[in-house]
């Protein structure tokens, strides 16, 4: 699953990943691209906070890019 949650702001990404993660089964991996720089810090606190894993984290100039893999 791909979440494009370019040009929304804080809590608009983090609330399509909660949603997407809710929906998918264990072990799927959802694809998070967003442009708030503060997507960085929620992500990360979003899978400590919840136990699930963020497979990989890619930031550049203005594109943040996140796999996170749904545990439970």
């Amino acid at each position: 699953m791909k979440i494009d949650a370019k040009g929304l702001i804080c809590p608009e990404p983090i609330m399509l990943l909660h949603r997407a993660i809710h929906e998918a089964s264990s072990g799927d991996v959802i694809e998070l691209i967003a442009t708030d720089p503060t997507a960085e810090k929620d992500v990360e606190k979003f899978c400590e906070y919840l136990n699930h894993e963020l497979v990989s984290k890619k930031i550049s100039d203005d594109l943040l890019e996140f796999k996170v893999k749904k545990i439970t």
